[in-house]
């Protein structure tokens, strides 16, 4: 006998409280309902009913397996709604998180042409630059840059990132080029004040060497990335920012890159969300759409490799 229909034949007959109902139910004889169960006790080797002839009652033992068959079932169910709906067209409120300079000029862009993709999703885009927490908050898929720490969130990668120190070619040309991260600090630098990093502390390395941590200071900081940004296009000083946010500037030349031999904390572009969504078709669908996007999109880091 099916273990599965074995959990969901004790259940109905437990539901039903009869072996006439049951049999009823299952379409067969009395008597055939009275062997199955039969078989069913002699197989685990306890009596797991109490039968009289007009009522049956569950033994200790027969509490504990319709406990334990009716959480089997249910998860079971469960599964097979996940899988299923895995495999069907994305549909209903995805909820998406995203820091604000990137989700103004890529996320929201790629929603757009996502939701004429696919009608039937309805997306919610919240942009901030304080990380949320998934577990605490309505967010479904949350877009973040560098090492996600918790165990607890799966993150899958949409886009390789690297961070840039780069300066507008005013600002080098009256200030000269630094040849050493121990240089920096005889420049000013533009410092942003963000999340819970170290403020004002570059961490560069190069090859092998361990990496090398650098105090700056300068006249501006700010906690916003764009603001930043527009400081250094105004010669203010030198900016470490990702690759995504200054690579159409470094194209056209407003910006130039400074100890490109030098290697920054990772930056990689990742979705994260919680593993219970990990069958969803909305947030999977979302999530190869975004890859996909900025894949094809001319201010990925392999787009300007293949131009450069």
């Amino acid at each position: 006998m099916n273990p599965n229909s074995e959990l969901a034949f004790f259940c109905l007959l437990v539901k039903l409280g009869s072996l006439a109902a049951t049999a009823r139910e299952m379409d067969l004889t009395p008597p055939a309902v009275t062997k199955r169960l039969a078989q069913l006790e002699e197989r685990l080797g306890v009596r797991l009913l109490n039968r009289t002839t007009r009522r049956i009652s569950l033994t200790n033992e027969g509490e504990v397996y319709f406990a334990n068959a009716q959480r089997i079932l249910g998860d079971i169910a469960e599964m097979e709604r996940l899988v299923s709906s895995s495999r069907a067209a994305p549909k209903g409120l995805l909820r998406v998180n995203a820091p604000l300079g990137f989700g103004r000029s890529y996320i929201g862009p790629a929603i757009s042409l996502f939701t004429k993709a696919y009608p039937d999703v309805e997306v919610q885009l919240q942009l901030t630059d304080r990380p949320v927490s998934l577990p605490d908050e309505a967010i479904d898929v949350a877009i973040r840059f560098g090492e996600i720490p918790d165990s607890r969130l799966i993150a899958k990668k949409i886009a390789a990132n690297r961070r840039l120190l780069c300066a507008s070619p005013a600002y080098l040309k009256a200030h000269g080029r630094p040849e050493t991260p121990g240089d920096l600090a005889g420049h000013a630098c533009i410092v942003l004040r963000q999340n819970d990093s170290a403020y004002g502390v570059w961490r560069l390395a190069k090859g092998k060497q361990q990496g090398e941590a650098v105090k700056v200071r300068g006249k501006l900081s700010t906690n916003d990335g764009e603001v930043a940004l527009n400081w250094a296009l105004d010669g203010h000083g030198i900016l470490m920012r990702a690759e995504w946010d200054v690579a159409k500037y470094l194209r056209t030349g407003r910006l130039e890159q400074v100890l490109a031999d030098y290697e920054t904390p990772a930056a990689d572009i990742y979705a994260v969300y919680l593993e219970r969504l990990n069958l969803s078709a909305k947030v999977s669908y979302f999530i190869e759409y975004l890859r996909d996007y900025l894949s094809r999109h001319a201010d990925g880091p392999e787009q300007r490799a293949l131009r450069w």
